[in-house]
């Protein structure tokens, strides 16, 4: 099936030399030459829909702190190839405060684009948080009296009180950012509009390592890097990265994956005396 959708795009949209770079879930991802230039083409499965509203969220960036989208339909997506190191390299050598800052430049970036781009295909975060409501429902009726639980209201108040809605990357972290010739760029959007503050909150549950993450000093540090190079009240900050690791272990309990419902739940029981319920 591949080959053949290979085949159509190459010869659509004028591309040659397709290397498979990797394969997803959700995509075939190959690098290509299209007018000279090195390029990605996003291959994507038939049932996929979150790829599409990552589509949108690039069209409005417009390059701004993220890769370009240069051509697209719902079969694929032609894309600006960011060929350097992710930003996760910055970590493991020891520069974590330094990646979040360069973190909190790309996140100012993309909230600076234009914001008159149609929005249609977006979820708003009250939609996105939808697992977490499920949830703590689900608890509150078996009587548990569960972080979900206390979550939830949070939540809603957040929700009910947004501030500064942008069309928001949805899931920045350092895997997610690489070096380019234009500076740091972010890739893979989820395709999610809301406040701006919730674009904080997946990098500080990021990289992979519990001895970073799992910090209380490392997390409130960061936090306020954040916060002060965004100009975001820290409190929120706090809030809403409390509000994405419930999340985040809802829907990771979902599908039975235990470690991350734990990774999740850790961030959370971390910031939970930080924040007023």
């Amino acid at each position: 099936m591949y080959n053949n959708k290979l085949d159509y795009y190459l010869n659509t949209w004028g591309l040659s030399n397709p290397q498979l770079l990797t394969q997803t879930v959700t995509s075939h991802i190959y690098t290509v030459t299209h007018d000279t230039e090195t390029v990605i083409l996003k291959l994507l499965s038939a049932t996929e829909t979150d790829e599409q509203r990552g589509a949108v969220s690039l069209r409005c960036f417009d390059g701004h702190g993220a890769v370009r989208l240069l051509q697209y339909d719902d079969g694929a997506h032609l894309l600006e190839y960011a060929a350097g190191d992710e930003l996760v390299t910055w970590v493991e050598r020891g520069e974590d405060e330094n990646a979040t800052r360069v973190i909190a430049q790309v996140i100012q970036q993309i909230h600076s684009a234009p914001q008159d781009s149609p929005h249609d295909g977006l979820f708003t975060l009250d939609r996105w948080f939808v697992e977490l409501f499920n949830k703590a429902a689900a608890d509150r009726q078996a009587g548990i009296e569960s972080i979900y639980v206390r979550s939830a209201p949070l939540v809603r108040r957040l929700l009910a009180d947004q501030r500064e809605i942008r069309v928001l990357h949805g899931d920045i972290h350092h895997r997610n950012i690489r070096q380019s010739p234009r500076g740091w760029l972010a890739f893979d959007p989820k395709g999610v509009i809301g406040e701006r503050t919730y674009d904080c909150a997946n990098t500080l549950c990021n990289p992979a390592m519990p001895e970073l993450v799992h910090n209380e000093k490392r997390l409130l540090t960061n936090a306020a890097i954040l916060a002060d190079t965004l100009k975001i009240d820290f409190s929120r900050v706090l809030e809403f990265t409390y509000a994405y690791a419930c999340l985040n272990a809802s829907q990771c309990l979902r599908i039975g994956a235990e470690e991350m419902v734990d990774w999740s739940l850790n961030v959370a029981v971390i910031i939970e005396p930080h924040i007023k319920l």
